[in-house]
């Protein structure tokens, strides 16, 4: 039998696949499941489902064995059934996820806590950055990059080309719960990587990012800007913006980098106490282009710190714009 995925609001890549379940008997007392065409294989440590096995996870597992049971208990008693779930297509719509980061080859993973798709739930994109968060630190992984989404992810990834891909994950607007994630892993370090709009956020001590959850303060960024050294009449002009982003424009454009520089200095230090100094943070600000525009560190060690220090202890004023 098959049913269609409905995926209700959920920013969810299944919505819509067809779902198979094909039920045989076999000799073998009890309920044995498996996976099938387009549901992937777990090729890498740190995930609920070990290494080799069908990317079900433990409670669709629990799930499926149940209703057999419910249905066929006396059957049971003196034969077994093979479950074999599959999802035509799965293998081209798992490349619109994480998974082969995540190590789920061949397929998409059949994930569930409930059975019930809630409206607007971010419950799965919760479990997926702390399923990402086990499989890096399984991985070996010590330090970790958060990023926002795929544009951040790419400057991520090119100005820390040593890091393995595992490394990288996109939290999306969860960032005080991908902190906690990554604390209570205990990894080393955390770069943060993302723009200004989000950032301006995080900077001001929201660790939720995403709009229902947080409003950029443009008057915040604009004191801030005062802070550095930028002139009382572009502040002025600054207070009057619609977006973070027409703050970080105009004040690129006249060449006001410090700026940038602390904001990142404000990121680090609300991340760095949102977990109470558990690990090193380091911030890359990107804008639109891929270009970065900014950099702060906690860690004395890191080049992001050295270069910050460079600025605000530099002999240029740390609110004179470029040359």
């Amino acid at each position: 039998c098959a049913v269609i995925k409905d995926g209700g609001d959920d920013p969810d890549a299944t919505h819509g696949a067809w779902i198979w379940s094909t039920v045989t008997w076999r000799e073998v007392p009890g309920v044995e499941l498996e996976g099938g065409e387009g549901v992937g294989r777990v090729t890498k440590p740190g995930l609920p489902v070990p290494v080799g096995e069908a990317a079900i996870n433990p409670v669709p597992r629990r799930m499926i064995r149940q209703a057999v049971e419910e249905v066929a208990e006396e059957a049971l008693r003196s034969r077994g059934m093979r479950v074999v779930i599959s999802v035509p297509g799965g293998e081209e719509i798992a490349k619109k996820t994480m998974n082969g980061r995540l190590g789920i080859l061949g397929g998409i993973s059949i994930l569930g806590t409930t059975g019930i798709v809630k409206p607007f739930s971010t419950a799965a994109w919760m479990a997926s950055v702390a399923q990402a968060v086990d499989v890096a630190v399984a991985a070996g992984c010590r330090h970790l990059v958060l990023t926002t989404g795929g544009r951040s992810e790419k400057v991520a990834m090119r100005e820390l080309p040593d890091l393995p891909e595992e490394a990288f994950i996109e939290m999306g607007d969860f960032l005080g719960y991908s902190l906690k994630q990554c604390a209570r892993r205990r990894v080393a370090k955390v770069t943060l990587c993302g723009m200004i709009g989000k950032f301006s956020k995080a900077a001001a001590g929201h660790m939720h990012l995403h709009s229902k959850g947080s409003s950029v303060d443009l008057g915040w960024l604009a004191d801030l800007a005062a802070d550095t050294g930028v002139p009382g009449d572009i502040v002025d002009e600054l207070r009057g913006a619609n977006t973070a982003k027409q703050i970080g424009d105009r004040l690129w454009e006249l060449g006001y980098e410090a700026f940038f520089w602390r904001l990142c200095e404000e990121i680090c230090r609300q991340a760095a106490r949102y977990v109470e100094g558990a690990f090193a943070v380091d911030v890359l600000l990107c804008d639109m282009e891929g270009r970065v525009i900014g950099r702060g560190s906690t860690d004395a060690s890191s080049a992001n710190y050295r270069d910050w220090r460079r600025w605000a202890g530099g002999s240029r004023s740390a609110g004179a714009p470029l040359d």
